[in-house]
């Protein structure tokens, strides 16, 4: 009977601890690429290169994925669905001259929304960018709560991989 107690306990122990954790993550890295911002904006905005350099995408070659709607306009999406991928979208959702926002929907393994921001900005003499990637949304209770500190570490390192590789990607172009 004490063990059943004891299991109790660390279950509402779990729980609480999971009400208490942050509802939110925020993933932000920036690095400075060797070409103009225009230049920069039309590889993130064309989400026909966005498997050449996503780190996420690369784990996964086996993945389908579809790409619909015109380069750099509202509703440019892609889609994928993999084993290790899961299945979901990024659509773009709004661009100006210095920034490109993205809606970032996870249908599985669970269903979650986030917001996927770029910002380019004109870095030394004006030949160079320098580009802020930023990932925010939401942690359901309570898995992915408990799962943040994880979660934010994981993603800070595919962020700087694919900024590392987008460099390449762009500057190699």
């Amino acid at each position: 009977m004490i063990i059943i107690y004891v299991l109790l306990g660390l279950i509402v122990l779990l729980l609480l601890m999971a009400a208490l954790m942050p509802k939110e993550y925020n993933i932000e890295r920036s690095i400075v690429i060797k070409k103009p911002v225009a230049e920069t904006m039309g590889k993130i905005s064309d989400l026909n290169h966005y498997s050449t350099w996503n780190p996420w995408q690369q784990s996964d070659p086996s993945a389908k994925s579809t790409i619909t709607g015109v380069p750099a306009t509202p509703g440019h999406r892609y889609a994928w669905e993999g084993k290790k991928v899961g299945v979901g979208s990024l659509t773009l959702n709004s661009m100006d001259a210095s920034h490109i926002h993205f809606d970032l929907e996870f249908l599985k393994p669970w269903k979650a929304k986030a917001k996927d921001n770029w910002h380019f900005e004109p870095w030394g003499d004006g030949d160079e960018t320098k580009i802020t990637w930023q990932n925010s949304g939401g942690l359901p209770w309570p898995m992915a709560r408990l799962m943040g500190p994880m979660i934010q570490k994981n993603l800070g390192h595919q962020f700087e991989q694919g900024l590392s590789n987008l460099k390449k990607m762009v500057e190699g172009a």
